[in-house]
């Protein structure tokens, strides 16, 4: 790979992380640093589905901390978030912790981020008419994360959708919403299904090998999406397996979507993310769907435009890395390397039945709609709307 390495780069700041196995027990004493009372949101199973998480009410009352629960379902709407936070100024609360997976963790940085402003939620998403810069002002936020996917509990956005003609797939965003606490425990991760299993890891995969070969990646993300992907070889299909019910494996995944979404976070993300916000907003499909069935052909055209250049690449080299680290195998040459990647890909395609954007409604009158509003400034290589519509072609 190339030693060439961008080292002028700025960071976002990181929550205080606690992370292994049995951290959930850091939760009551984390939210009495803010106070006694707290807003818990949390899925609609997340508490019953999780023995470690079974007990946590009960633990919060020994601690004296007065909780009310928020249950939420799917991923966060403008209206669910009104709502909640409608509910949540009904009394002060000190601090908002939220238990879950990705959406549920983005619905509670979001309400975290309304409870002290005065505007509906949707006067503040980035892209939306009439749009407000939000101050900053949010009360103390708490994400544990059970699913291993979006790495929410590291980011500072909240992805806010609305799905059906004329929707949108959009961030609340600020620098403040970065949780102020993030507690990744992989025992409360040993119980989830294995599709949520397939589909979260890989976005957690999509969002490492995106921010690794976006333009914008320095010396700082190489580093976490490098471990990242190291810690998500060694575990996704054992997790997705017989190795489901292994902390240890489930802590390899926690932990590389933990780094892909400080690498997200300060390097941005590529044309699969940017076909899920205009997508996503059309269509109700899951974003770890999403993610799983775009990547291969995403990852065959980037390479296919790359090598077009006919020049060395920076981006070639990384591709070329990426399959070693997936493979754990050495290649004669950096093509040889981009191919056997793209063919793991397919191959996980195949293995884990990763359904195609047809199922869910597509077609390809949809591809011009798709195209015009997507976005990905971050991509490895510069796509033009003939590439894009490539890439949904082979998966519609």
């Amino acid at each position: 790979m190339s030693s060439e390495q961008n080292l002028d780069f700025s960071i976002l700041p990181l929550p205080r992380i606690h992370f292994g196995a049995g951290k959930l027990s850091c939760l009551p004493s984390s939210v009495s640093a803010y106070g006694r009372t707290l807003l818990l949101v949390t899925g609609r199973s997340t508490l019953r589905r999780s023995e470690a998480a079974s007990g946590l009410l009960e633990e919060f009352h020994r601690s004296g901390i007065e909780v009310e629960l928020l249950e939420v379902a799917g991923e966060p709407s403008p209206e669910l978030i009104d709502h909640a936070v409608e509910l949540g100024r009904k009394r002060p609360f000190d601090a908002v912790a939220a238990i879950g997976g990705g959406s549920v963790l983005d619905a509670g940085k979001a309400i975290s981020g309304m409870l002290l402003q005065h505007h509906s939620v949707e006067r503040f998403i980035e892209g939306r008419p009439g749009v407000l810069l939000h101050d900053g002002r949010k009360v103390p936020f708490i994400a544990v994360p059970t699913t291993s996917g979006t790495g929410s509990e590291v980011t500072n956005n909240s992805v806010i959708s609305r799905v059906g003609p004329g929707g949108f797939k959009r961030s609340l965003r600020h620098p403040a919403f970065v949780p102020d606490v993030a507690i990744i425990d992989p025992e409360l991760m040993v119980s989830l299904p294995r599709e949520v299993t397939v589909s979260t890891g890989m976005d957690a995969f999509t969002q490492l090998l995106e921010a690794y070969l976006s333009p914008f990646a320095s010396a700082y993300t190489d580093a976490l999406c490098c471990s990242g992907l190291e810690h998500f070889a060694r575990s996704f299909e054992a997790a997705s397996g017989d190795g489901a019910a292994s902390v240890a494996v489930r802590a390899d995944m926690a932990y590389a979507a933990l780094m892909s979404g400080i690498a997200l976070a300060n390097a941005g993300l590529g044309i699969v993310h940017g076909f899920a916000s205009s997508v996503g907003g059309l269509f109700d499909i899951p974003h770890g769907t999403l993610c799983a069935t775009l990547l291969a052909e995403a990852t065959r055209e980037n390479i296919r435009q790359l090598q077009a250049k006919g020049e060395p690449s920076v981006g070639l080299s990384k591709f070329a890395n990426a399959a070693r680290i997936l493979t754990g195998k050495s290649f004669s040459s950096e093509a040889e390397a981009c191919e056997q990647l793209v063919a793991k890909l397919e191959a996980w395609q195949e293995q884990f039945a990763f359904p195609r954007l047809g199922e869910f409604g597509m077609s390809e009158e949809d591809f011009e709609e798709i195209i015009a509003t997507t976005r990905s400034k971050s991509n490895a290589a510069p796509l033009d709307a003939a590439a894009m519509r490539r890439i949904l072609a082979a998966r519609v």
